[in-house]
């Protein structure tokens, strides 16, 4: 068993608390993976977890065995750093084959794994070059391997592709995500990219500022947000935001936006909705949940700022109500810069947020 739990964690530099305290499980097997911008605390806790980093309180077990005080390497976790960290010197062999010679196994044992690993990670042409003779997806394959070798508990990426070109990034996604199929093992895995993200983990973890803001699966963080610090990170583009009022209208209720047009909420909400009424709100809808138009119920004027060709859609960015928005449209849709353009809005993927604290409605 490799479930890791993280139990009132918390991590203080001086003064200064860059992660109060942080509950987080995680399931034997489960590949997580911790997402969020730049200084959220997503690699802290990683390192906490891999013993890199001492925690200020709370506790961390692997397996049911308390882990909070003990070294590195006693905590049977194996990590892959963004820079490989391979040893210049040696060969691809060597370097996966260097700390079970350091812990003095036999021989024949470490042959066999540097085979195994090899062979997993098809490496096996390359077992006898150097770093220096290697692609950036090579080396990183190495870095694993070394971790493999070690049949550790958990695997712990921190930030593993970020310094690899994008088609690279896209493969070694796909490697990465079989190689936790293939293992049947417990992986953490950390990165800012919220597409690595959605694409390969079993349960996303978003957090901001040390707070780990929602955990959920790809799909209910894309589809059900907690906030709008989450429906804003989650997607690409991001989700437009757009105060608004709710109004009774017809029987039902409507989302009055500060130009004074209308958008009619279904009625399948209304029930959800209805305390909201005459209340300010954040209106979200994802740039996808647009098209070009005014055939739909719900219509809006955008003044086009920019117009983004992406070949399969095209993005118009500009303004709608007095707030950017940004909707998706068929390629072949016309648009002109400074123009007013009728867009259509999916109001069955409408969103509502509390204006103050963010919170989903």
């Amino acid at each position: 068993m490799a479930r890791v739990e993280l139990k009132g964690v918390s991590k203080a530099f001086d003064e200064v608390t860059v992660i109060p305290a942080l509950d987080l499980e995680i399931a034997d097997t489960e590949f997580v993976v911790l997402v969020g911008p730049s200084g959220c605390g997503k690699t802290t806790t990683l390192r906490m977890i891999a013993g890199l980093e001492g925690a200020s309180g709370g506790t961390i077990t692997i397996g049911g065995r308390e882990v909070t005080d003990l070294r590195p390497g006693l905590r049977n976790c194996a990590m892959v750093f963004q820079n490989y960290a391979l040893y210049p010197h040696m060969t691809v062999a060597d370097n996966i084959g260097y700390g079970m010679k350091v812990r003095g196994m036999p021989k024949p044992e470490i042959a066999t794994r540097i085979g195994e690993a090899a062979r997993i990670l098809g490496l096996e042409p390359y077992l006898d070059r150097r770093p220096k003779q290697l692609s950036g997806g090579q080396r990183q394959r190495v870095a694993i391997g070394r971790a493999i070798v070690r049949q550790p508990d958990v695997f712990l990426f921190d930030e593993p592709l970020s310094n690899l070109d994008a088609k690279l990034r896209i493969e070694m996604r796909t490697e990465i995500k079989n190689l936790h199929r293939r293992l049947n093992s417990t992986m953490v895995y950390v990165t800012h990219d919220q597409v690595e993200a959605m694409t390969m983990a079993d349960r996303v973890v978003v957090m901001n500022e040390g707070r780990i803001e929602q955990a959920a699966d790809p799909i209910t963080l894309y589809e059900n947000p907690a906030n709008t610090f989450v429906a804003a990170f989650i997607g690409a583009p991001s989700m437009n935001f757009v105060p608004a009022t709710v109004v009774g209208s017809d029987g039902g209720l409507a989302l009055r936006l500060n130009d004074g047009s209308e958008l009619a909420i279904p009625q399948d909400r209304w029930q959800r909705y209805g305390a909201a009424k005459d209340r300010p709100v954040t209106f979200g809808l994802r740039p996808e949940h647009n098209s070009g138009g005014g055939a739909g119920e719900a219509v809006i004027t955008l003044i086009t700022r920019a117009i983004e060709p992406l070949g399969p859609h095209t993005l118009i960015i500009g303004e709608a109500a007095g707030h950017g928005y940004t909707a998706q449209v068929d390629s072949h849709f016309p648009a002109a810069p400074d123009a007013q353009v009728s867009i259509s809005l999916d109001m069955t993927n409408m969103h509502l947020f509390d204006p103050d604290s963010g919170r989903a409605l």
